[in-house]
């Protein structure tokens, strides 16, 4: 069916907003454990520490240093606020519920995660499971929104994700707790923005066809 030029101004609007909420809430997470690790004062590697320690130090009790544990937990929450949105946005212009669904459960992992701690159990584990369980499966089936190469780069990332998922105990002893938990996200952020990027770029060669 062909658009009016009023229907596309509205689909493009709607495109450019899910791109730019998905690009946003990438950079959001991403500088936002760069920066919660930046205010750490307690000892934290990369390998040995889990990303969500930034917000509830281990062992639970632990005091967390301040402002790491606020930063991280307001950059969890603005992204899942962001992501979930724009997923409705990617439901009503491609019409793909599968993918979207997932793409929705990815920010309501985030969102939840950072209004629930390490330290409140067990629905920080529940909610950081759905992070990456949704944000793997997400990456894998959006290929039905990309053209290739793009599908191919997406899918990997998400059979990389969910099979470091799974299988994490094997790579423990080479990367440790911490760098398995960020090989499992970290594809995962990459894959959001890459999304985002892919369609703003999307609705703006859209606007040169017509």
């Amino acid at each position: 069916m062909k658009l009016n030029a009023t229907d596309r101004k509205n689909h493009g609007g709607i495109v450019s907003t899910a791109g730019i909420f998905f690009f946003v809430a990438g950079f959001v997470i991403f500088m936002g454990i760069i920066t919660g690790e930046m205010f750490y004062s307690l000892d934290f590697t990369t390998r040995d520490n889990y990303i969500s320690e930034l917000a509830a130090a281990l062992p639970l009790g632990t005091p967390t240093p301040q402002p790491s544990g606020t930063i991280f937990n307001l950059s969890m929450i603005l992204s899942g606020l962001l992501i979930m949105p724009a997923a409705v946005f990617t439901i009503m212009t491609y019409r793909r519920p599968l993918c979207s669904v997932f793409i929705f459960l990815f920010g309501v992992g985030l969102l939840g995660v950072g209004l629930f701690p390490g330290y409140i159990a067990p629905w920080h584990g529940i909610f950081a499971y759905v992070i990456f369980l949704s944000g793997g499966i997400g990456a894998v089936f959006s290929f039905r929104l990309v053209s290739q190469p793009l599908k191919y780069v997406f899918m990997f990332f998400g059979v990389l994700s969910l099979l470091l998922l799974f299988f994490s105990l094997r790579f423990v002893p080479a990367l440790g707790v911490g760098g398995v938990e960020r090989w499992v996200f970290y594809p995962q952020v990459f894959w959001i923005m890459g999304l985002g990027a892919y369609l703003l770029g999307r609705n703006t060669q859209s606007r040169y066809n017509h």
